[in-house]
């Protein structure tokens, strides 16, 4: 990324509070697959067994190889002077076997060195629990995330890390993007444990009607698990803010109809707000639970209780938006969203043949800036403006293995989409929203 570039957000930025964060956001990163008594992840056994699933039939062995390299990856994050580092922890270097294994010191050794140079360099980590991948050994014993005992292997992981790090770390997401993670392992099947069924996608099972809910249900319970814990054992002697990462893209209604505006609030609810809501107000969206119903699994007393725990702040990947049709009173063509257990509303790019935004080297992603500052205020407006940080926000461009080095570092299109978003969250900051930082997706190439 162009170093110039980085520059100028730091600047644009510089009339914000001195705390505010300005970093970079990672199976994705470190390789070392089996290094040093690391155990097998689902997304090691979903690579290696089905290479076809992947495009280019790679995988995330190496990686980047931030395992090795971590302190020339640090060196990096100086020379571009952020001053936070978001990262996750693989459960499987960690914890091998989950809670039915042995604790590898080697891991927690790692994660020590790359926290500690962190903070050598003035550098604040900013930690992920889950980032989609889990202990294979949790999905061969009991399924991973469809059974309710994932929560209790989820407490143990998060105590450890509590215990391990926690003196250091200041800010906790417990699982960056569920909201995408159920979608595409339980409902389309592109992710593991790829589980879909037949009229969803090339899945050997599952049940794309009930499974995400229950995956999710069991998420939403893990999460608050992990705040009791680090609420009740944690958090007053270490200081430190725990959340939640949520993927959060804005919606625009295709057609000025009651039907079409009904339908963009459906996607909020049956993506954003499926998640966010339980853990702000202890229930499913009204539009999730009329639509939906006895489908949706139910909160106990005591879950509430948990819930009610809340988090300190709320983490928003946004890249784009898209215009809304509804289904309900209109037919649509088959596609992501139309069927009722997803909301009924259908997606689009276009409106009368024209795009939301100019197009960029991915087929789901247009550039709308006002975006940014309309989700931005949808969730302050939400969640009482509860805290917020732009925990991932980046613009996707094709490798050309002819550019000289002049046309890398000239980053036209990259450096006017991150102006634009930039300008959008500084509006929504200056209307009242709480948002507290900003990391750009990603610091180096990764493993997608």
């Amino acid at each position: 990324m162009k170093i110039a570039l980085l520059m100028f957000m730091a600047c644009s930025l510089r009339a914000l509070s001195k705390g505010f964060l300005f970093g970079t956001s990672s199976y994705q990163y470190e390789g070392a697959y089996l290094s040093d008594g690391k155990g097998l992840s689902n997304w090691d056994l979903f690579t290696h067994k089905t290479p076809g699933r992947i495009i280019d039939g790679s995988n995330g062995d190496i990686a980047v190889d931030q395992y090795h390299r971590y302190l020339e990856d640090i060196d990096l994050m100086e020379a571009i002077k952020v001053n936070s580092y978001r990262f996750s922890i693989s459960w499987a270097r960690v914890l091998p076997k989950g809670r039915f294994g042995e604790i590898n010191s080697a891991g927690i050794s790692y994660y020590n060195r790359l926290i500690d140079a962190l903070l050598l360099k003035g550098i604040q980590p900013f930690v992920t629990l889950s980032h989609f991948d889990i202990p294979q050994e949790l999905e061969d014993r009991y399924g991973g995330w469809l059974s309710s005992k994932s929560l209790e292997d989820f407490e143990y992981f998060a105590d450890l890390c509590f215990k391990s790090f926690g003196d250091r770390v200041k800010y906790w997401a417990t699982f960056n993007e569920p909201n995408l993670l159920v979608t595409y392992s339980y409902r389309i099947g592109l992710v593991p444990p790829c589980r879909c069924s037949n009229t969803f996608g090339n899945c050997s099972e599952g049940d794309s009607e009930k499974e995400p809910f229950v995956a999710a249900h069991n998420i939403i319970l893990s999460h608050a698990a992990a705040v009791d814990i680090y609420r009740t054992k944690y958090q007053a002697k270490q200081d430190g803010r725990i959340g939640i990462v949520l993927h959060a893209n804005w919606y625009e209604p295709i057609s000025n109809s009651l039907a079409d505006k009904l339908a963009t609030e459906r996607a909020q609810s049956f993506t954003l707000n499926w998640f966010l809501d339980p853990i702000i107000f202890g229930k499913y969206p009204t539009d999730m639970q009329n639509i939906v119903g006895n489908l949706l699994p139910e909160f106990s007393s005591n879950d509430k209780v948990k819930l009610k725990r809340g988090l300190d702040f709320i983490g928003i990947n946004h890249y784009t938006s898209s215009y809304v049709q509804d289904c309900i009173s209109s037919i649509c063509e088959p596609g992501p969203g139309i069927t009722r257990t997803e909301g009924s509303y259908q997606l689009s790019a276009e409106k009368d043949g024209v795009p939301i935004g100019p197009p960029t080297s991915i087929d789901w992603q247009y550039v709308y800036p006002q975006g940014m500052e309309k989700i931005v205020t949808y969730v302050r407006e939400r969640s009482n403006n509860t805290p917020m940080f732009i925990t991932e926000n980046g613009y996707a461009e094709l490798d050309n293995p002819n550019y000289t080095e002049e046309q890398y570092l000239n980053d036209f299109n990259r450096t006017n989409y991150m102006a634009g978003y930039l300008d959008a969250l500084l509006e929504a900051i200056r209307k009242g929203a709480d948002v507290r930082g900003y990391f750009v997706w990603s610091l180096l190439d990764n493993f997608e």
